[in-house]
């Protein structure tokens, strides 16, 4: 019985502890409730003090910004207006001027006018006097001119002969002396030895028994090399050798190559020697490329583009009178920068024009036109400079003498080409050019005998003094050196001396 009581006594203080806990809860939420409401009052008049605060600043900003902007627009008003006024100040201003202009234009027409006129009664009277003049002497101007400086000239000659003389005398000899400096110290540093180039190639054979193999069966091989390289082989009783013939000279060297390799190989067939010839090709234009660098190189001429250098390197296997072109071309730059040097010249111009002067040869057999002309257009499409151009293009008189360069270039061309064993001529073409020589000079009245001297370098005429005077003696030597200019092809200059002697003989008995 004292257990349940207790049992319920525990219980009912359980229940009374539940109730009070939950009643201390209660009134602990109420007061956090009421503390959490005045938080939140608090935050909300702060937050509403500082937006207030926050737009009274923007108000007074914009307020700030408005004002300033008012102050820019009348500013830029203010300047407008005077901008306006200063327009309509010149406008005023130009119309004063085109109005005064207009009055002098009017002016000025109507002075063209009366000058015309003035010209016109000028002319007539001038063409009345005339007209008057060769009624009187009944001779036309051009005929009256012309009997006048007949008549001056007769009158003259001894005067005008004596006066060319003394300027020829004294004005050549100062220049010749100097020119002569000048191109003996040019030869003299560059005075390199030249090996004389032909038109065909040997190539040395282990024995004549190879012979054999590179005819082939029926001349099978044979064709098959001429046609794939396109060159003549020539297989004589020459021991030792055959001979290779072409007038191109890369076809050539491409052809040695080829036949140097199959003759190695051994196995001499119509699809070897296909296969060693497009490989001596590529071999070949290697050695082109690299020439043609070289060259380039050795002159000081750079920024060339590489496809003009590669043309230039072919020149390697190019001749000229049995001189090499290549070599010719790089004297010729050397020979070019040393006058430019001396001459004060633009000398990398000069040493690029002589190196390219003949780069049109490398294709004049493949290509229409003059080598000049194909050079020029060789340098224009590949982008040259025009100093270049200009230089290189008037070596052989083609085109006029635009710069000081393009002269300097015909005369190292010329100083290469003609000094003492640079270049050998056949002596068919030898006799031949001194005997054309010797008929120009024949062909002109009143010479009397001619002849060709110093390997053709020098041409003599003898004239008869009754016939020809001493001022148609000079008219005679211009005209025979234009002939030739006109008529021969031959290497440097050729110099043409008239001779006019006058013997009185008589006899005393």
């Amino acid at each position: 019985m004292s257990l349940k009581i207790v049992a319920l006594l525990a219980s009912l203080a359980g229940v009374a502890g539940i109730a009070l806990g939950y009643y201390l809860r209660l009134i602990i939420s109420l007061g956090k409730r009421g503390s959490m409401e005045l938080e939140i009052k608090e935050m909300t008049l702060k937050a509403k003090e500082e937006a207030k605060k926050i737009t009274e600043g923007a108000q007074s900003k914009a307020d700030e910004a408005v004002a300033e902007a008012r102050a820019e627009v009348r500013e830029k008003e203010e300047k407008l207006k005077k901008s306006e006024e200063r327009i309509i100040k010149k406008e005023d201003a130009l119309d004063q001027r085109q109005a005064d202009i207009d009055r002098e234009v009017e002016n000025i027409k109507g002075k063209i006018a009366e000058v015309k006129k003035v010209k016109e009664k000028v002319e007539a009277l001038e063409a009345a006097k005339h007209s008057e003049l060769e009624k009187i002497a009944r001779l036309s101007e051009p005929e009256a001119k012309e009997e006048l400086i007949k008549s001056v000239e007769k009158k003259y000659e001894e005067d005008i002969l004596v006066r060319m003389q003394k300027l020829e005398k004294f004005g050549e000899e100062k220049l010749e002396k100097k020119a002569q400096d000048i191109l003996a110290a040019a030869i003299q540093r560059l005075g390199n030895s030249v090996s004389a180039d032909v038109m065909t190639t040997a190539v040395a054979i282990p024995n004549d028994e190879i012979k054999g193999k590179i005819i082939g069966k029926e001349g099978r091989n044979i064709k098959a090399f001429e046609r794939a390289t396109g060159v003549e082989v020539i297989v004589d009783d020459t021991p030792g050798a055959i001979t290779i013939s072409s007038f191109d000279p890369v076809r050539r060297q491409v052809a040695r190559v080829a036949l140097e390799n199959l003759i190695l190989d051994g196995r001499i067939q119509p699809a070897k020697i296909e296969q060693l010839v497009e490989k001596a090709g590529q071999e070949i234009n290697k050695i082109i490329k690299e020439k043609g660098a070289q060259a380039a190189y050795e002159c000081g001429v750079l920024n060339l583009d590489p496809r003009i250098t590669a043309i230039l390197g072919r020149l390697h296997f190019r001749t000229s009178y049995g001189q090499n072109v290549l070599q010719h071309s790089i004297e010729m730059s050397h020979i070019a920068g040393m006058l430019a040097e001396e001459l004060g010249a633009n000398v990398p111009v000069a040493k690029a024009g002589a190196l390219l002067h003949d780069i049109g040869k490398a294709v004049d057999h493949e290509v229409q036109g003059t080598h000049v002309e194909i050079g020029r257009r060789i340098l224009q499409k590949f982008g040259a400079d025009e100093a270049i151009v200009k230089a290189m293009q008037a070596h052989h008189g083609e085109y006029p003498y635009e710069t000081v360069e393009s002269i300097l270039v015909q005369t190292a061309d010329a100083i290469s080409g003609s000094r003492p064993g640079a270049r050998r001529d056949s002596v068919e073409n030898y006799l031949k050019r001194l005997g054309d020589l010797e008929a120009i000079a024949k062909s002109f009245p009143g010479v009397e005998k001619s002849f060709a001297l110093q390997a053709g370098r020098e041409i003599r005429v003898f004239v008869t003094p009754v016939e020809v005077s001493d001022l148609d003696a000079k008219k005679m030597a211009q005209d025979i050196a234009q002939r030739i200019e006109k008529e021969l092809k031959y290497p440097g200059e050729i110099k043409v001396t008239v001779i006019r002697e006058l013997r009185t003989i008589e006899y005393a008995r």
